[in-house]
Formats: structure tokens, sequence, C-alpha cells
């Protein structure tokens, strides 16, 4: 019986693994040199963390379960919840702000589709313990620069929901989380209805419209033409100011509202060329989450890369980690060894394990483009050397395993 992976799930070959770590690598050290350190979390929590922040509804996306002494688990389908969860349970005592990174594999049971799976991959940043906007500058600014150092080019789309907020404050609770989310989605029929459903302000209908339209550089400059002076519109310019010190471009887009009730102020997606309609590869902002989760009054910042979309247009080419191939007779097994013993501290190594002759060794080496070779025959056993062959020129010297390490590493 041929047994298949689970839907939803993929397998990478050695060649998309490699090129994955290679990315992956590269996102790590930018964010290291911006002073995040690494956290990691459990790849199933207590199913209470993310209906605490999502509502029961979002029951149906997860992959929950009831374990053997029947608790309500599930696989985690996101990592802010279970940070926040790590922070309140063991990090609020350390010095703030706390600066945090991850990298890990997500779920979430829904159709897969292009673009979407079931296990996916999510780099994520939470910076915890600043309400300044130097804060969410730093963030954007260090999302917009992981994506660059990969090749990713990305529309930064940027907004403040105190503005939106601040307008929508004389209305029941439940129905600003509701316009939050039509505004989310760009349902402005849908928007449109439900604002006459209950009966809004006239006036509050009209301005709301003409701010959830606002884009590009003037849109600043309307919106306090639209509702005067706001704090939450100073807020907003002094982290525009921030960004233009960074180098960093960006749209002001006053519809982007990201849709869930704990973010705060500040928010931005970025959407990457080449992906067609599912093109955002980044989304984040300010929020707050710890209160929730049984911590105090503590402001938090961050953003979620989709791994997986970046690597879809990703065009960056991983170095390539052939080995060396050692090439031996049945006579100089051992020596072939004991030689690959002392490579593999410098580089990668592969000794026959099939028992094939010369021609048989060799050609393996040409079939997986080995750039070079290393024959240890009888004679240069005697020698106390091996002969490395240049697979591309065809050249060949008598080294010693030093010499042999030197050339090929550059030391």
């Amino acid at each position: 019986m041929k047994i298949t992976k689970p839907r939803g799930t993929r397998d990478f070959l050695p060649e998309d693994t490699r090129k994955r770590r290679y990315v992956e690598g590269i996102l790590r050290q930018v964010v290291k040199n911006w002073g995040f350190s690494e956290i990691i979390t459990p790849t199933f929590e207590n199913l209470e963390l993310f209906t605490l922040k999502s509502g029961e509804g979002v029951i149906g996306e997860l992959y929950n379960f009831t374990d053997k002494g029947d608790r309500e688990m599930t696989l985690r389908p996101e990592l802010t919840a279970p940070v926040m969860r790590m922070y309140v349970n063991e990090m609020q005592a350390q010095q703030q702000p706390l600066k945090l990174f991850y990298f890990e594999n997500c779920f979430r049971y829904e159709r897969p589709q292009k673009g979407r799976f079931r296990e996916f991959w999510q780099f994520g940043v939470e910076l915890i313990g600043s309400r300044r906007m130097d804060a969410d500058a730093e963030v954007i600014a260090l999302a917009t620069e992981m994506l660059k150092s990969v090749g990713i080019k990305g529309d930064l789309n940027v907004n403040n929901l105190g503005v939106i907020r601040h307008l929508l404050s004389v209305l029941e609770t439940e129905n600003q989380s509701k316009i939050m989310r039509l505004v989310d989605k760009k349902d402005y029929e849908g928007l449109d209805n439900f604002l006459e459903e209950i009966n809004a302000p006239v006036d509050l209908r009209q301005k709301l419209i003409e701010l959830i339209s606002l884009t590009g550089n003037d849109a600043i400059t309307k919106a306090r033409d639209i509702l005067g002076d706001l704090p939450e519109i100073d807020d907003f310019q002094e982290l525009l100011t921030m960004l233009d010190a960074y180098g960093v471009q960006y749209t002001i887009n006053f519809g982007i509202a990201r849709g869930l009730d704990y973010y705060t102020g500040t928010v931005f997606e970025i959407y990457a060329e080449g992906l067609g309609a599912q093109n955002q590869v980044c989304g984040g902002g300010s929020y707050q989450l710890i209160q929730l989760f049984g911590g105090g009054d503590v402001p938090s910042t961050g953003f979620g890369l989709g791994f997986d979309r970046i690597m879809e247009v990703c065009e960056l080419e991983a170095p390539d980690d052939v080995p060396v191939v050692i090439i031996a007779k049945e006579s100089t097994r051992l020596d072939a060894i004991k030689a690959s013993n002392e490579l593999r501290k410098h580089m990668p190594v592969y000794n026959d394990l099939m028992k094939r002759n010369f021609k048989a060794q060799l050609s393996y080496a040409n079939n997986i483009s080995a750039k070079h070779v290393i024959i240890i025959g009888e004679k240069e056993v005697e020698a106390g050397k091996v002969m490395l062959k240049d697979m591309i020129s065809g050249d060949q010297e008598l080294l010693s395993i030093d010499e042999v390490i030197e050339k090929l590493t550059n030391k």
C-alpha cells in the first residue's frame, strides 16, 4: 500500500530545502543585526489561547483535538498569541522593550489552494513594551529590509487605526468591530448596508467613506480636513517622519484596517510583485493582547512574514553545496575513510558506499556535478598524498590533505 503525504502539506526535496534554508539564513541575519533574539514556543497549545484572541468561530479553521487527558488542544495557527502567553508566563520581569523573533511552522484547517497550505511557515517579530512611534517605525523598517535582503520588491501600505477608531468612538463597540472587518475586506457595499442598518449618523457615514478612500502623499492633509486636528493624526505623522529617516518607501492608505479588534494604532501591509491576487507577504502593527492573557497593560508591535509566499517569488540561488567525491579502490577504502575524516572538518565529502568500480565512481561524480574529486590509489597512499582532480578543467595535482584543504577553502 502506498501512503501519501497529508492533504495541504508538502515534501521539500534537497534542492528546495537548500534554497529555503539559504533564504531563511539571510532573514535571520538581518533580524539579528537589528538586535532581536530568537524564541521557540510549543507546536501545540491549549485551544483557549486562540479562542480568547479570536473567538469561538476560529475553531473551524484550526487543527484542534482532545488529548488523552481530555484537554482541548490545537496545533498553533499563528505565533503572536503563543509569544504573548510566553511573555505573561515567563518574561514580565525582564527589561523592556523585549525584541523577539521566531521562524516556525503553523497549521490551519482549510481548503488548500494556490499559495495556501495546511502547514505553512511564518517568520515573525514582536517588540514588547514600547508605546512610542519609534518602536512601530523600527518594526516596519525591519520588515522592508528583510524583504529587500532576499530580493523581494514590495509595496508598503501604512495606516493608523487610531484615526478611524476616533471617528467610530460614538458607536457601540460591537458595531465598531463589524465596521473594521468590512473595511478590512474592502466590502464597501456591505459597509454601506451595515451603516444603514445601525442607523449611523449621516455625517459619520460621509466622513468614514471619505476617510477610508484616502491614499497617497496628501492623505494626512485630507484627513485633517475631514476630522480636524487629532492626536492620532499627529502620531501617524510622527511615524511617517521616522520612516522617511529610515529611507523607507511607503503609501499612506487609510483603508488598511487589519480587521482584528486587538490592533490599536499603526497597521501595515506589504504586497509583493509576481504573486497575483494573493500578493500580501507581510502584515502587522501595534496591538494589545497581553492583558487578555492575564498580564498588565503592556503595548506590543510586530509583524508576520509569509515565508512560503516569499519563496514563490524569491529568485536567489543558494550556494552550491555539492560534495567533494573521494574515489578509491577496494584496497584503499580504509585510507579514503581516514582522508574523509580530515576533509569533513572543512567541507562536504562523499565516500562511495556502493562498491562501485573506478569508472562508475567517476561517473557518479559527473552525475552530481561535483567540481572536484580526490583519487586515492595505491601510488597515492605510498606517497602519503592524494590526487585532486578539477572536474571542469580536467587538471590534476598530487597534494597532501592539508594542501587540498588550503586549495579548496582558500585558507
